[in-house]
């Protein structure tokens, strides 16, 4: 396990420092500081683009009247969330009603921190890092029941239970995708997996394995928005028959912490699917030396970054595109549909590693 971003900051205060310990500090700093601007400072972009990619599949203009195309918006309803009143009603537990979003903004920024952004760009490099990430996804489900059942009412209580039921059954075929990589690459090591698609971009595991990369890259895409709660599998909110589902009685700051986790956990989600179908922070090489020599110039960071908001873009279009599903329709298309297909994908990724097709 390594830890630091980027090393070679670190380096340098430890040859100039007189305290060895300090490099080690400064590391400490720079990586929550790099994680927390990851995370808290593309959530404004993104509250923005959700708008402005919602209005244009409608056939609207979204914000329009704060700055330019409205690109101040997103900061007026910050600044609204932050002055609002932290009201909670008559009932509930406090200890776990205000734990609750703590918890939900808390877990994202974990799995944020395993993520290789570039070469020398990741807080921590786990060799176990694929399961730690399934097991860190669980404390946004853990999360959810509590709000829900502290709120004290009976439709986010309602809210809570069924998100909860949606998360746990859509975290299998979700965990199994991943299983499906981890498996054609030899390794749980988020980096080792970027590296074992290295090459041009057929060596990318959506085209290396022309039929089942694409099929298992559908069926990231599929899972991830059910595990993200977005639409059309947003059965935690659904405004229609449960208000604003298992956040309905938070107000202010604890709205906005739940909230913000739905963004925060949007690019992590993103990011894993770059790293596991798109060949993470290495550039799209074609096999051409002159337009490869372009593309090598391009810092890894930017390549990184411009597929994790090309994975974001088409989760917007995803949600605003599709209509949402019954709760059980959406829990029968996972166990009679998902799971099944994620089994024999499994099987056959199997098939193909122990028979020397994949690498």
């Amino acid at each position: 396990m390594s830890f630091g971003i980027p090393n070679f900051i670190g380096d340098l205060v430890r040859e100039y420092s007189p305290l060895p310990e300090l490099a080690l500090i400064v590391n400490v700093l720079l990586a929550v500081i790099a994680v927390l601007a990851v995370g808290i400072g593309s959530a404004p972009i993104l509250i923005y683009m959700e708008r402005k990619v919602c209005a244009h599949v409608q056939c609207r203009l979204g914000p329009m009247r704060l700055g330019w195309h409205g690109i101040l918006q997103t900061i007026a309803d910050v600044t609204k969330l932050l002055f609002k009143e932290v009201y909670s009603p008559k009932g509930v537990d406090s200890m776990i009603y205000y734990m609750a979003p703590m918890i939900s903004l808390t877990a994202p920024f974990f799995t944020l921190a395993l993520i290789p952004f570039g070469e020398q760009w990741q807080v921590i490099n786990l060799s176990f890092a694929v399961p730690a990430i399934i097991a860190i996804n669980g404390l946004g489900l853990f999360a959810i029941l509590l709000g829900g059942w502290a709120s004290n009412n009976k439709y986010s209580l309602l809210s809570a239970l069924r998100s909860g039921a949606q998360m746990i059954s859509y975290e299998v075929s979700f965990a199994l995708v991943l299983l499906f990589v981890v498996m054609i690459s030899g390794s749980a090591s988020l980096n080792e997996i970027v590296v074992a698609q290295h090459g041009t971009i057929l060596d990318w595991w959506i085209f290396k394995l022309p039929v089942l990369g694409f099929v298992g890259f559908l069926m990231f895409m599929c899972v991830s928005t059910a595990e993200l709660n977005r639409a059309p599998f947003d059965i935690a909110e659904a405004e229609q028959e449960l208000t604003a589902g298992f956040h309905t009685e938070y107000t202010g700051t604890a709205f906005a912490m739940f909230y913000l986790t739905e963004y925060i956990n949007i690019i992590g989600a993103s990011a894993l699917g770059a790293i596991f179908f798109l060949g993470g922070w290495q550039a799209p090489l074609i096999g051409i030396e002159s337009v490869d020599k372009i593309l090598l110039a391009v810092p890894d960071l930017v390549w990184m970054f411009a597929k994790i908001y090309f994975l974001i873009w088409l989760y917007m279009m995803f949600r605003w595109t599709w209509l949402r599903p019954r709760i059980d329709q959406l829990m029968s298309f996972e166990w009679k549909f998902l799971l099944p297909l994620n089994l024999v994908l499994l099987g056959l990724g199997a098939v193909f590693t122990a028979m020397g097709w994949v690498l």
